[in-house]
């Protein structure tokens, strides 16, 4: 199942769910592999494009290919006014803690046949949203009490920690934007910060302004999509999907980017096996070392990890597999303190 979680935010009639019904009807794990994949109408696993898969899938001879997961929620429209409690309000601050990564999607098409919600631009449109997340994280902070005389070294840490945040936020900035230490991030984690989250900008736009300059949303990661055309995809072939790339000129679709982004954003990377059974993508943070990636596989293989067969992804294609990279020495046998990188081909060797 899925590691991590991304949230589609927005006001009504952003074009949010149908965005959010593309990405599931164009990159919807298959459920043999991801059983409960569409676990209720505005949750879905996705899979993360990856053409790595299909080059091993050739190379051991085997049909299975298993992607790694995502899991997209599409949370209920927002109002000004949600972290009051106004319209959804309560419902959307829950559901947004929930996940890791925040998706805003901003209005940027014209249609007079719907009616826009919020404000009349998507810089202003992302203020709003940024203003709400912001009130209610200092609402969380405003319930906190002050530690007693006999506070605990943690506790009078945690206030302090507390302390600055409020003062950032009346002043209008988000906690994302206050330097923090991994131990004081450590110490408002029980909070769930919503200002804390990776945020991703999409701009939801129609054909006609996919060309245009992209403004600045302060550093946060932008994607330009028209949620009508990707929404497309599933009914063109290959060659007229390309042929459509290159009449609006963009590089890839804009639902691709933004699994890809939001899979870069959390810090993963992905190691990969490729065996007769099947070829698999498996998502692990950063400077995991083997013995933990291979209990991503079986919490046993942890428990039991020997040592890890290893070859870099372009080794294993250029050389067509295990065979002949034995042959020519470009197998790595690695210990328990080897860190995974990006691409590796792997096989664990446990005492199993």
């Amino acid at each position: 199942m899925a590691n991590f979680s991304v949230g589609f935010v927005g006001f009504p009639n952003v074009g949010k769910s149908t965005l959010f019904n593309a990405l599931l009807q164009n990159h919807l794990v298959d459920d043999s592999n991801y059983p409960f994949c569409t676990i209720e109408p505005n949750v879905g696993i996705v899979k993360v494009p990856d053409i790595r898969l299909e080059v091993l899938a050739k190379i051991v001879n085997t049909n299975k290919i298993v992607p790694a997961p995502i899991k997209f929620i599409d949370i209920a429209g927002i109002v000004e006014g949600a972290h009051k409690g106004l319209g959804l309000g309560n419902k959307f601050l829950s559901h947004i803690r929930e996940v890791d990564v925040l998706v805003f999607v901003l209005r940027d098409f014209i249609d007079s046949n719907v009616e826009r919600v919020g404000s009349k631009s998507p810089l202003d449109d992302f203020q709003i949203l940024m203003t709400e997340l912001q009130l209610a994280d200092l609402e969380t902070l405003e319930k906190q009490k002050a530690p007693r005389v006999s506070a605990t070294k943690e506790e009078t840490a945690q206030w302090q920690v507390i302390t600055k945040l409020k003062k950032a936020l009346e002043k209008g900035s988000s906690a994302s934007q206050i330097s923090l230490k991994t131990e004081e991030k450590h110490l408002i984690k029980s909070f769930s910060l919503l200002t804390l989250k990776p945020i991703v900008v999409v701009l939801n736009s129609d054909e006609l302004s996919l060309k245009q300059k992209t403004p600045k949303f302060d550093n946060h990661p932008i994607i330009r999509i028209c949620a009508n055309l990707e929404a497309q995809m599933d009914q063109l072939t290959e060659k007229e999907k390309l042929e459509l790339l290159k009449l609006y000129d963009i590089k890839c679709f804009g639902l691709d980017a933004l699994i890809s982004i939001t899979y870069d954003l959390l810090g993963y990377i992905t190691f990969l096996t490729a065996g007769k059974l099947e070829v698999k993508a498996w998502p692990i943070l950063k400077n995991t070392k083997a013995p933990k990636a291979a209990g991503t596989i079986h919490s046993d293989f942890e428990k039991h990890f020997i040592k890890a067969k290893v070859a870099n992804y372009k080794d294993f294609v250029s050389h067509n597999g295990w065979v002949k990279l034995k042959e020519v020495g470009k197998i790595r046998m690695e210990g328990k303190d080897y860190i995974i990188k990006e691409g590796d081909v792997i096989e664990f060797i446990t005492s199993i």
